[in-house]
């Protein structure tokens, strides 16, 4: 059965290192056997602030980490999803969007995060993403990929069970969430319960490549790459945030506490049909608005 492999590592501000961090990844995957490569949430950069993203953001054609991620998939004929910074039309803030580079390195298929993560925790972090990202106004149609058709969402719309939902009426046999989870929420179980129901209740493949660590002095991630197949069974996982005191200036990443590394999972669509054939979930929409 083809290999999805989920993505993870520590993105700074600075593109290039981000780019040498994914060429690593790259080349775990492809001696994984892999046939897809899913990156994180912002693995372009990861700002300390809404006036250091407007510094760092390109569009796609001037982004040399864009431009290196389509070199390397066009000269390993390898698909690679990744979750990037482009600019908005009104100039002070960006766009968090998917995009999907196909084998032959083009931008085939493009998604704007729809859900914004603005959260104010007693005591705890307070991030309020619509202050500096524009949100998206609509889904992309779930399209072919080499392990099937792959409906791409970002990490806050994995809270709204909706747009999964919309996606597998589509068509959908997978479901992408990169993302940039906090360490906060994930220790609380959020992550894996979230990713978990959203691939039970559409019967799906769910691919979550996660950033990790320490990114400036205000922001750290959980990590926890992960792959979840229809039943909900976990196939792959990366490990979490190390608990080590915070190190930003280290120009590496480290694989030996998660960092850079990569998760891979069977992305067999025949356990997929079973699974919908076996346990088909019929909704009552004469009863209740379908979602």
């Amino acid at each position: 059965m083809p290999l999805a492999a989920a993505g993870q590592f520590r993105a700074t501000a600075s593109l290039a290192q981000n780019l040498t961090s994914c060429r690593s990844l790259i080349a775990k995957t492809i001696a994984a056997g892999a046939k897809i490569l899913f990156l994180p949430e912002a693995s372009d950069y990861l700002p300390a602030s809404a006036a250091e993203s407007l510094k760092l953001v390109r569009s796609i054609a001037a982004n040399e980490f864009v431009l290196g991620l389509q070199q390397a998939a066009r000269e390993h004929a390898l698909p690679i999803c990744v979750g990037i910074h482009e600019p908005a039309e009104r100039g002070e803030r960006v766009r968090n969007t998917c995009v999907y580079i196909d084998e032959a390195g083009v931008v085939r298929h493009r998604y704007q995060k729809l859900h914004l993560f603005d959260v104010e925790i007693e005591n705890g972090p307070i991030l309020m993403e619509s202050r500096s990202v524009e949100p998206g106004t609509s889904i992309t149609p779930p399209f072919d990929t080499p392990l099937g058709k792959l409906g791409m969402l970002i990490c806050f719309d994995l809270r709204f069970p909706e747009p999964s939902l919309h996606h597998r009426r589509k068509g959908a046999q997978l479901l992408s969430y990169p993302s940039a989870f906090t360490v906060p929420t994930g220790t609380a179980g959020h992550w894996h319960t979230l990713l978990r129901a959203r691939a039970i209740e559409t019967q799906s493949y769910v691919i979550a490549p996660a950033l990790v660590g320490w990114h400036n002095e205000k922001r750290r991630s959980y990590g926890h790459s992960i792959i979840i197949n229809p039943w909900g069974e976990v196939l792959g996982e990366c490990a979490g945030a190390s608990d080590d005191p915070i190190n930003v200036a280290s120009s590496n990443n480290d694989s030996s506490n998660g960092e850079e590394d990569i998760c891979v999972g069977e992305i067999d669509l025949g356990v997929l049909e079973r699974v919908r054939r076996e346990m088909p979930l019929l909704r009552r929409t004469d009863v209740y608005a379908e979602i």
